[in-house]
């Protein structure tokens, strides 16, 4: 377990462009942290270390947005996931191992999410802080 403090959307994209170096391209990763915590923010560092220039938004009413890099992420947001049913009718099972999911409110579909996984959570510390706590990730 790693944990970090950021003091801004800056300082947190720039870790998550770290943790976009030690990846293979594969993985899970589940995103937990309140409403305005930095997931997105955290997303998009991360899609910028993958050579990703588009605009990284909150997939909130799309539930998967797909970014195209040197590696694809597939970024969902489960917020209004309640169950198998509403997973399934996602796609979420068809995007699995053909790129990096990033998965928000990802406690919702905590039950069918992969043994192997990376976990960030993020805690609002303040205004401009966040605490930033990674398991499951090589040392950034």
């Amino acid at each position: 377990m790693q944990k970090f403090i950021t003091h801004s959307t800056d300082e947190t994209e720039k870790l998550a462009e770290r943790l976009a170096c030690v990846l293979k391209g594969d993985e899970v990763i589940a995103l937990r942290g309140g409403l305005g915590a930095g997931k997105t923010a955290f997303t998009r560092g991360l899609a910028r270390g993958f050579g990703i220039t588009d605009g990284v938004s909150s997939p909130t009413f799309a539930l998967v947005h797909e970014y195209h890099g040197r590696c694809d992420i597939y970024h969902f947001d489960m917020y209004r996931v309640s169950g198998w049913d509403d997973l399934y009718s996602t796609g979420f099972f068809d995007y699995e191992g053909n790129g990096i999911m990033v998965i928000e409110w990802s406690e919702n579909i905590e039950d069918y999410l992969p043994e192997e996984l990376i976990t960030v959570s993020i805690e609002r510390l303040s205004e401009n802080e966040r605490e930033i706590t990674i398991k499951g990730a090589a040392k950034l």
